[in-house]
């Protein structure tokens, strides 16, 4: 049976000669003794029997309350860790009652395991791609690369990350990291690499793993590239080269379908039939969520890409598959051969679309950025460059004016 009995601690006086006032709490077969904070002289606590007599100092009366609702505290932690965790020790009270409860540490595998799993559910539902997970894998294993390097151990507490480890750690990624031989990471994949620390920690907190992210600290900023894209003319040329080898033909015709939709790989791969949709004014639209955002990414049929769907959709897919690193082989040798001096990716297909195939042809921004799957017109600045003829067109209208 729980028994809280109050006494002072005489060695323990403070230079006025008042003594600390101490709980001895006993369950059967163990006790503690707890701090209540209170102190008295010996004498009163003497001559008002431990304070239970009548008092009639105020302070005292204070010390008697303070002490009641210590010894209720006490009583409502017991009953709930009786409830909660049968079998506790009395340290466990003692702990639950002066709130220094010793949790164990939260380490930095422990988070991304938690965040990867999370993500990983994500994936197996459809919700996000498998492609997306292995960035987040790589991100751990360059984060325990780093602490094994630095810190010679295979794991580290989150609590003891400060700006030196995260300076040393972006460090580590520019100029030491090491994958598939290749020695270090340009800025913009670093700066890729902190937002996915500080996407799995933010995860961590809301698990209450940690109460905030040291990755806060983290200040870099993406370098801002210059979008490559197809003009016009190199584009025709591309739709109009007829290649003898199959297999850049149909290459070609994946690429182009990108140039025309500004639909990405992981969405593009995935299309069928069912993506097909005829609206009420007879005209055929590609309906889609993208895998990345699940924003809606709709964009109307145009006559080339009606050609290539035709082609391929026997299949039961709308495209044939073919994989990112055998489409940018495939592109190099379809760039040498329509004398294009660009280094062709399926992304430069998706700039192409935004620029080219709709800013350039008067397409309003916020209607392009619907058809990319864009949560916000800011990301469709990223990739849609202004064309040079577009501005020239809005300033000849001004030659009049001033001429």
């Amino acid at each position: 049976m729980l028994k809280v009995i109050f006494y002072l601690k005489i060695d323990k006086a403070k230079t006025n000669g008042e003594c600390p006032i101490f709980a001895r709490v006993e369950l059967p077969n163990q006790r503690t003794t707890i701090a209540t904070g209170k102190y008295i002289e010996p004498g009163r606590w003497k001559e008002t029997d431990k304070l239970r007599g009548l008092l009639k100092i105020d302070k005292e009366k204070v010390i008697k309350h303070s002490l009641e609702l210590f010894r209720l505290n006490v009583e409502k932690k017991y009953n709930w860790l009786s409830q909660n965790e049968p079998g506790f020790e009395i340290q466990r009270l003692k702990e639950e009652v002066t709130g220094k409860v010793d949790k164990p540490k939260t380490s930095v595998k422990a988070v991304f395991d938690a965040h990867n799993l999370f993500f990983l559910k994500k994936v197996q539902a459809g919700e996000r791609a498998d492609a997306s997970y292995q960035k987040y894998e790589r991100a751990k294993e360059l984060l325990l690369q780093f602490v094994k390097k630095y810190y010679n151990n295979n794991d580290y507490e989150v609590e003891k990350i400060n700006s030196a480890f995260i300076a040393n750690l972006e460090s580590f990624l520019r100029y030491e990291s090491d994958y598939k031989g290749k020695i270090g990471i340009k800025n913009n994949s670093v700066v890729k690499y902190f937002k996915m620390f500080k996407t799995a920690f933010n995860y961590a907190i809301r698990l209450e793993l940690i109460p905030k992210n040291p990755f806060d600290l983290f200040n870099g900023k993406l370098s801002i590239k210059e979008t490559v894209f197809l003009t016009a003319d190199e584009l025709s040329r591309i739709t109009s080269k007829n290649f003898k080898i199959s297999r850049l033909n149909k290459v070609r015709d994946i690429f182009l379908f990108g140039c025309y939709t500004g639909y990405p790989p992981i969405d593009a791969m995935k299309l069928t039939e069912s993506n097909l949709v005829v609206d009420g004014n007879g005209d055929l639209w590609l309906k889609a969520n993208r895998t990345k955002t699940h924003i809606k990414e709709n964009v109307p049929v145009l006559p080339p890409v009606k050609v290539i769907i035709d082609q391929y959709k026997a299949t039961g897919k709308l495209l044939p598959t073919i994989s990112n690193q055998k489409m940018n082989s495939y592109l190099k040798e379809i760039a040498d051969l329509c004398e294009i001096d660009k280094n062709l990716t399926w992304y430069v297909a998706r700039h192409t679309f935004a620029t080219t195939v709709t800013l350039g042809n008067g397409v309003r921004l916020e209607n392009v950025s619907a058809m990319m799957g864009h949560t916000n017109i800011k990301q469709t600045q990223h990739y849609a460059k202004i064309l040079d003829h577009n501005v020239m067109s809005d300033m000849k209208k001004l030659f009049a004016l001033y001429s």
